[in-house]
């Protein structure tokens, strides 16, 4: 799921050089040849695994693993973690359910700030906190590796 969100992320169009006309050819005594290169990024190890620990409101921890590239919400999905409604609109942004709540010093040090329209979601959010972000826009890094996150006792779905 998170290769098809990200796969704009690794597109890149490339530009084809006309062929020379011979009639170029005969007037020019260099010929330069345009050089194209590749503007995607190299595909991400996805062997390595990232430890994540989910803590409901009971204090209960779920430990889990996923892949580096992968969301918060593909942990839940992949690994069939029983968090009631959780990722309802499956990570198109269209609820709260995934709504998920940082340490200070991890959503500090997070790579992508909200966006607008996961700052319209997370306002429906039940328990919204200062450091709450939904778990289908947070990406797996190396740096999450043992990340710690607190679920609401509640999980609202905006779209009812």
């Amino acid at each position: 799921m998170a290769l098809l969100r990200n796969l704009h992320r690794f597109i890149s169009i490339s530009k084809i050089q006309p062929p020379v006309k011979p009639s170029i050819l005969k007037n020019s005594s260099r010929i330069s040849f345009a050089r194209t290169a590749s503007t995607t990024q190299p595909l991400q190890e996805k062997n390595e695994e990232v430890k994540v620990t989910f803590i409901r409101a009971s204090g209960e921890r779920i430990e889990a693993k996923g892949k580096i590239g992968d969301t918060l919400l593909d942990i839940v999905v992949n690994n069939e973690i029983d968090l009631d409604g959780y990722g309802a609109c499956e990570g198109t942004l269209t609820c709260s359910t995934c709504h998920l709540i940082f340490p200070k010093a991890v959503y500090d040090k997070l790579p992508d700030k909200p966006t607008d329209e996961e700052n319209d979601m997370l306002d429906l959010a039940s328990g919204l906190t200062d450091t709450s972000r939904l778990g289908c826009q947070i990406v797996l890094t190396s740096n999450l590796d043992g990340l710690e996150v607190k679920v609401p006792p509640t999980l609202y779905d905006a779209r009812s």
